[in-house]
């Protein structure tokens, strides 16, 4: 891979603005639930949840966590005119070097993403790899959620 590119490599630990805040209720917990088929009791039903689980009532999918980078990223994205992450053509998710789902997420808890580019190249085809550190807090709490290393493919629009 080279450095070589018709646009622009994002710059190796540039942050992006953090995203605004998502309440993780139990209405939206459900509903992870019931599109994965996963009727987990720690996650779906809160009196089984408040008598047997150590957490006091429902935590959130760690998956349900995850999921929400999507659009944690383009907040912070939109947030952030200036980001190096806007580049012509279209972005595919290539995949995780690293996720680790550090705290649980209890229900109607507050979360948001914060985001740092960790390297971006080129390759021969002009696409560009970028791999971007990811954190998602949950409000008042000192240990995050969630931590990931997200890679993502940025195909230019003569590569289409």
């Amino acid at each position: 891979m080279t450095q070589d590119s018709i646009h622009a490599a994002p710059k190796a630990g540039k942050s992006i603005r953090p995203s605004r805040w998502v309440r993780i209720d139990q209405t939206m917990i459900d509903q992870f639930g019931a599109i994965t088929f996963d009727p987990d009791p720690m996650h779906i039903d809160a009196e089984w949840a408040r008598e047997n689980g150590p957490y006091g009532g429902t935590i959130a999918f760690g998956f349900l966590t995850l999921s929400l980078l999507t659009h944690f990223l383009h907040d912070a994205m939109n947030s952030s005119p200036e980001s190096e992450l806007r580049q012509p053509g279209h972005f595919l998710n290539y995949g995780f070097n690293r996720v680790r789902f550090i705290t649980p997420v209890r229900s109607n808890e507050r979360v948001r993403g914060h985001f740092r580019i960790k390297d971006s190249v080129s390759d021969e085809q002009g696409r560009l790899m970028t791999c971007v550190h990811c954190e998602i807090e949950i409000e008042g709490r000192d240990r995050p959620a969630l931590v990931a290393e997200w890679l993502s493919l940025q195909v230019p629009p003569e590569a289409i």
